[in-house]
């Protein structure tokens, strides 16, 4: 029960509580994306939500659109702006993704939507994360982000799915906030963004 309609009601009384500041957000830096990197200030790409469906992610655009001598962009590390960066840090960049949860692609606590590229990766147990609807943050997001690999965060995914509930949410909620704060695990240990998954080795399983 609570994990379709509890949920969703919570989704929209958080919603109707933060439009007015999630709005001026928007606008505010809506602006300055468009100042310092141009158009688009939005950046979209499909991902994978509950059940394996397809869906258009939206968030502040963090990466320049720079491209080498032979026409293709730059790696992700050399595209990632300082002003962009900062974005990251601060979790600023997700708030353009309250529009997913507005329209029920999303919920604000799960598991992170991925690419669809990494579906044909995963193991039978790490396809378990999409029993749900992926959220903004998650249990995995507040165990190590990404300073943690792949096969950990899908395990903090899966024991997600199979142990919901609304005190769990609450935890989360606030154990975000305090991560947001001290702006910890925004990367792997050394490098700028994490690198793509690409299988544990056990796909059949």
């Amino acid at each position: 029960m609570y994990r379709r309609i509890i949920k969703r009601g919570l989704d929209f009384a958080v919603l109707a509580l933060t439009a007015p500041f999630a709005l001026t957000i928007v606008l505010v830096v809506g602006a300055a994306v468009w100042w310092k990197m141009g158009l688009p200030v939005f950046f979209r790409q499909t991902r994978v939500g509950r059940d394996e469906r397809l869906f258009d992610l939206v968030k502040f655009r963090t990466m320049s659109e720079v491209r080498g001598g032979d026409g293709e962009l730059l790696p992700e590390e050399r595209r990632l702006t300082r002003f962009g960066r900062f974005l990251r840090a601060a979790s600023v960049d997700e708030v353009p993704t309250l529009w997913n949860v507005l329209r029920g692609d999303m919920t604000l606590i799960g598991p992170r939507p991925l690419l669809v590229g990494y579906l044909r990766h995963y193991n039978a147990t790490q396809r378990r994360r999409h029993e749900v609807n992926p959220g903004i943050t998650g249990w995995a997001q507040v165990n190590g982000r990404n300073a943690i690999s792949w096969e950990q965060k899908f395990s903090y995914d899966v024991w997600y799915v199979d142990n919901v509930s609304f005190w769990l949410d609450a935890r989360i909620v606030a154990l975000t906030i305090a991560k947001v704060l001290r702006r910890t695990d925004i990367s792997p240990p050394g490098i700028e963004t994490m690198p793509p998954f690409t299988g544990s080795g056990d796909e059949r399983r």
